[in-house]
């Protein structure tokens, strides 16, 4: 609200002229607006509790008491908020019309009682007088807002950075409601409860391969696939050693050899045993080959496979289009086939809240991780150019035959890596090689502030999700009813499967 359109009516002795003031004429140009000596207090004031009660003049004044809290406000005051509650209690002819607007009045002292929150209506207060409303700091944001719309206060009236805070926070209830809506619906349409003994098999399958805070079997079988993970990445460094390569490129196999590829066999009959066991207690069979775990277990078990039904093909001349070029292409598949049992590591994901962390926050920062490439394809395409003409019109080309050369030494430079096969010799060519380095270290970092950030929302959310399992599996093994324990088992599987759960997402 505007102060100079309240200051018109105001009597002159409260104005202080400019021209008295001794820095007003050091300083001519200066537009410093007068100050005005009770202007907050003519527009509303606080009245002590123990004070005696003034005397108010329902023509002028109305003496309000909310929460304790006593406030003495002008007419003149509320009449500039017309839709506000107090301003309509002017309206008001009988006790019937007083009685819809407040929670009690005093005929006597003609004190109107509202029980409402004393600290928000304060800055509702402070508002009337001053023309600034903001938010409460110890008070809820929405229930601020039902304060207002209780006092009949738009929300329009707030601060810019209150009212953004407001907005936020109204968008995050309306997010909640949103989940909660959709779980209903879930719950709503969920599958029913089988008490057959193929239903409670599947049950308790489901909870030894998805839940290892389910009990014994959920423990063990979770150690089991971390071994043998553990066991295949062991094995592929050793397959890789200079004797085995030898072996290898000589087409023969040792002692050592056969070893190796029978503890690749076992490890794969073990995770291709898992991998069944999960899909025959997935509930939905489609919607379980999306997972991106599950996409990930298929592309690390193929490449055995494969290998299996490469070498088992005829090895008689006339089967094969040329006896050595298709001993090498089968052997350039094999290799690359025996490298991609490396993805056997992503398995661990499965059990480890860091990995699951690692791909949430990968998956909500795809847009940063898109403005962190374009930063760096752009100044590359710029640094690049640069440092070839420097190098180029110094007369000292030794490494930087070109311009797409010098975007290898850009990338290097910029990602701080520095390898050390690309080096300007020229001072123009340093410079510019400073330069990029200085842009390079920019530009990491201006996205990374938002990836940590959601890195830490994304393990908070998955550890409150995490907890809020186990104490679900508490109160399931506390169960004392059959109809509770199928009960609660049936609401776990829902959540689990939840379209809001960030346990879906990894």
């Amino acid at each position: 609200m505007p102060i100079a359109s309240r200051v018109r009516g105001l009597h002159p002795r409260h104005h202080h002229s400019s021209s008295c003031s001794p820095l007003s004429q050091l300083l001519p140009g200066s537009t410093e607006p007068p100050s005005i000596k009770g202007l907050y207090y003519r527009r509303a004031r606080k009245v002590g509790a123990l004070d005696a009660s003034p005397t108010a003049d329902l023509k002028k004044e109305i003496l309000v008491n909310v929460g304790g809290r006593r406030y003495v406000l002008p007419w003149s005051t509320l009449d500039e908020f017309p839709l506000s509650r107090l301003s309509k209690l002017k309206f008001c002819r009988n006790q019937e019309d007083i009685a819809q607007l407040c929670d009690d009045y005093d005929e006597d002292n003609q004190e109107f009682f509202f029980d409402r929150s004393p600290s928000a209506f304060g800055m509702i207060v402070s508002f009337l007088a001053a023309g600034k409303l903001a938010l409460l700091r110890e008070m809820c944001v929405l229930s601020f807002q039902e304060e207002l719309t209780y006092w009949g206060i738009e929300e329009a009236n707030l601060e810019k950075c209150c009212r953004r805070k407001l907005l936020k926070k109204l968008e995050e209830l309306a997010e909640l409601r949103r989940e909660e809506d959709l779980q209903r619906q879930r719950e709503a349409c969920g599958p029913a409860v089988d008490t057959s003994r193929w239903g409670l098999f599947m049950n308790w399958l489901r909870e030894m391969v998805e839940n290892p805070q389910s009990g014994l079997p959920g423990k063990v079988f979770a150690c089991l696939s971390i071994l043998f993970v553990a066991t295949t990445a062991v094995s592929l460094c050793v397959s890789t050693m200079p004797d085995m390569r030898a072996e290898e490129d000589k087409g023969e196999c040792s002692q050592k050899c056969y070893y190796i590829f029978v503890v690749e066999t076992v490890c794969v009959a073990w995770f291709s045993l898992e991998f069944c066991l999960r899909f025959v207690q997935a509930r939905n069979k489609c919607q379980f080959f999306q997972g991106p775990l599950n996409i990930i277990d298929i592309l690390a078990l193929s490449p055995y496979y494969v290998s299996l039904a490469v070498a088992e093909e005829p090895t008689e001349d006339g089967d094969r289009p040329s006896g050595s070029s298709y001993l090498e292409k089968v052997g350039l598949v094999l290799r690359v086939l025996r490298a991609l049992r490396i993805l056997y590591v992503m398995r661990l994901a499965r059990h480890s809240l860091g990995l699951q962390t690692l791909g949430l926050t990968v998956r909500r920062c795809t847009r940063e991780f898109g403005l962190l490439l374009l930063f760096l394809c752009v100044a590359i395409t710029l640094f690049s150019p640069l440092v070839y003409v420097a190098e180029n019109e110094s007369g000292r080309v030794l490494e930087f035959t070109s311009i797409p050369a010098s975007y290898w030494w850009a990338i290097i430079s910029m990602t701080t890596v520095g390898y050390g096969d690309m080096v300007p010799r020229s001072v123009p060519g340093q410079m510019v090689a400073l330069s990029s380095i200085l842009s390079g270290i920019l530009i990491m970092a201006f996205p990374a502030t938002s990836i940590f950030h959601t890195f830490s929302h994304s393990y908070l959310e998955l550890k409150k999700e995490q907890e809020q399992l186990q104490a679900r599996l508490r109160r399931l093994q506390t169960a004392t009813t059959a109809s509770e324990h199928e009960l609660l088992k049936d609401m776990d599987d829902l959540i689990l499967e939840g379209p809001t759960s960030p346990i879906r997402y990894v």
